[in-house]
């Protein structure tokens, strides 16, 4: 894993002219820390533009805070000259940002169409009891126990997860568990709140929604070997197993096929 400073002399750009894009805040320091500060820079070197940083910026934001905070926001905006409006912008719109602070593990439970007719929603129920027993009802996206404490979870509606085979799904800090009942979430749950991290279904060992985030922004502090984690299931590529087995292929593309035209920009 590169270091700052070596992905920044990697940069196409000259050094002293994104210098100025990544400079001193009047932000708190035990919490937007050189560290974080070194991390950014290390994000706008990856880009051409840096305004094109803005997405692992808030993960890396997520990472620190466990949310995006508004000091968040203004965190990115003066890293990235942009406004604050420009930011909030971004955050608000897609849900892989929070705006709430989050527990230690995000639960997210797919209640779309097939999981949901397969059980997603008894998962939900049954997570949103159990996490409920303190009278306190949950919603969309509740944190049971004092966000980013151990053990403190999380819960969400999640839309699709992409695993329809394998459904119904949910994901822990964005990992896989399959083929899920609500007797198996409740005991994967009980098992976080207890401290363990039991293994996902497929994909890299279990962490928490913090060091998750960091992944997210680019940085993996020792824990290249996620990466490996196998994603793929026996149900997923079952159709290209069976392909290879029986010799089917797909029609050759003519390498003098004809396209239309594409139409013309106004």
């Amino acid at each position: 894993m590169s270091t700052p400073e070596e992905v920044l002399e990697a940069s196409p750009l000259d050094p002293a002219e994104t210098a100025h894009l990544v400079h001193e805040t009047p932000y708190d320091t035990s919490v937007f820390d050189q560290a974080t500060v070194d991390r950014a820079r290390a994000i706008i070197a990856r880009y051409p533009f840096p305004r094109s940083a803005l997405l692992p910026m808030l993960h890396l934001v997520q990472s620190v805070e466990g949310y995006v905070s508004q000091a968040g926001i203004a965190f990115c905006a003066d890293q990235l000259d942009l406004t604050h409006a420009e930011v909030s912008a971004v955050a608000t719109f897609y849900t892989m940002y929070k705006r709430r602070p989050c527990g230690e593990h995000l639960v997210s439970v797919c209640t779309n169409t097939l999981c949901a007719a397969l059980g997603g929603d008894a998962i939900y129920a049954k997570l949103r009891e159990h996490l409920g027993a303190d009278g306190r009802p949950l919603g969309h996206e509740e944190t049971s126990g004092e966000p980013g404490t151990p053990g403190s979870i999380t819960l969400e509606h999640a839309e699709c997860l992409a695993a329809c085979d394998l459904g119904p799904v949910l994901q822990v800090n964005y990992e896989f568990y399959d083929n899920q009942t609500p007797e198996k979430a409740l005991e994967l749950v009980k098992a976080l709140q207890a401290g363990e991290k039991p293994h996902p279904t497929r994909g890299a060992p279990l962490t928490d929604f913090r060091q998750a985030e960091l992944q997210l922004a680019g940085f993996f502090e020792g824990r290249e070997a996620d990466l490996d984690g196998p994603s793929a299931a026996p149900e997923t590529v079952r159709g290209a197993a069976l392909a290879a087995d029986r010799g089917w292929t797909a029609p050759a593309m003519p390498d003098d096929a004809e396209f239309p035209p594409l139409p013309e920009k106004k």
